[in-house]
């Protein structure tokens, strides 16, 4: 009988599968997500998330990461994201909210329902790719890049229109950003008091970092006020994805071939399961008085996680294609800014 040796594993079966995949990748995040919070811990006015969304785009610019990092990026993009939505929810408290009165509530539903309508008619206007002008409408209107990605894992779940992501989250860093230092210098500008410094930051800004950062350059009690107004629009993302989750199944039936039916399991759910979440958590925060140690503990996992996956957008945002895709889509962002902070601005002065 003759000894066969055994035959060598190829490079494909040696190949790491499951978890081991993402280990790389997702360690690569969490190591970028944690030294961004230990940053904000010494200098509390840098963002994490700004930081690391910066620092993902010099990482794929400058130094490019492995290939065996990418299904952990592609994952911490998705996976943590979501879940730093969920946990978004523990910053939300509807008595806070309430707090703000039904005249300024019906404010925010404006900002955000005029936002989300008139960038999409300005992106018609400007011939910008509808899936791109919808995830800056979203964006801008709503909470920036968690709306972003949140509206395209129902929009394009499949990830074909992933430029358009990756695209829309750039703008809303660079337009963010700049707010920061146009908010102060504007209110200023126009001798607005701190109370309506404070909504009108809240009201106009992309980013929630964005806007804390803006509340501690105006000072007084802006901050403070600046968040609620923030979180109010925040709390707006559950009914917006509802709506494009339902759009989204509508658009699947349409495209059916004749005597096919779209299999309920291929439809997305009317409300995504990381929405569901947020609302738990909300609901929580709300009418459960929680220990400060778990909402200290909820901010700070909220924050690492968001951190995570800015880090990994950002090492999507490559400038050279981001500058490929034309003046176009800058000028919907332009436009879609002064049109959110247009109408938080005469808002604010009319129920003020």
């Amino acid at each position: 009988m003759t000894y066969q040796q055994p035959a060598q594993p190829s490079p494909a079966d040696q190949a790491p599968t499951g978890m081991k995949r993402l280990v790389p990748g997702l360690g690569v995040c969490l190591a970028a997500a944690g030294a961004a919070y230990g940053i904000n811990l010494l200098l509390p006015g840098i963002s994490p998330l700004i930081i690391t969304i910066v620092a993902g785009m010099f990482v794929t610019n400058v130094l490019r990461l492995p290939e065996i990092t990418s299904p952990g990026v592609d994952f911490s993009a998705k996976k943590l994201l979501r879940a730093g939505i969920i946990f978004l929810g523990l910053q939300l408290s509807l008595t806070n909210i309430a707090g703000l009165g039904a005249p300024m509530l019906l404010v925010v539903v404006c900002i955000v329902a005029g936002g989300l309508l008139g960038t999409l008619l300005l992106g018609r206007l400007l011939r910008v790719p509808p899936n791109l002008s919808l995830l800056v409408a979203c964006g801008f209107s709503i909470c920036g890049a968690a709306a972003v990605a949140g509206a395209a894992g129902v929009t394009d779940p499949d990830d074909r229109a992933e430029e358009d992501t990756i695209t829309a989250v750039a703008l809303v860093v660079i337009f963010g950003t700049s707010m920061i230092l146009l908010v102060p210098l504007l209110v200023s500008l126009f001798g607005l008091d701190v109370v309506t410094a404070g909504k009108w930051a809240g009201g106009s800004t992309h980013e929630i970092a964005q806007v804390v950062a803006i509340g501690g350059v105006i000072g007084g009690g802006a901050l403070a006020v600046a968040v609620v107004v923030k979180l109010a629009r925040v709390l707006l993302l559950a009914p917006v994805i509802a709506v494009l989750s339902i759009r989204q199944r509508h658009l699947q039936r349409a495209t059916d071939a004749p005597g096919q039916q779209t299999s309920r399991s291929k439809l997305p759910p009317i409300v995504p399961p990381f929405i569901l979440g947020f609302l738990a958590m909300v609901l929580l925060r709300s009418f459960i008085p929680l220990p400060k140690t778990v909402l200290d503990a909820g901010s700070a996992l909220q924050t690492v996680l968001l951190a995570a996956a800015m880090f990994a957008l950002g090492c999507g945002v490559r400038i050279r294609s981001l500058l490929k895709v034309g003046i176009r889509p800058f000028g919907l962002a332009a436009l879609s800014t002064l049109l959110v902070a247009a109408i938080a601005f005469l808002g604010i002065l009319l129920v003020n």
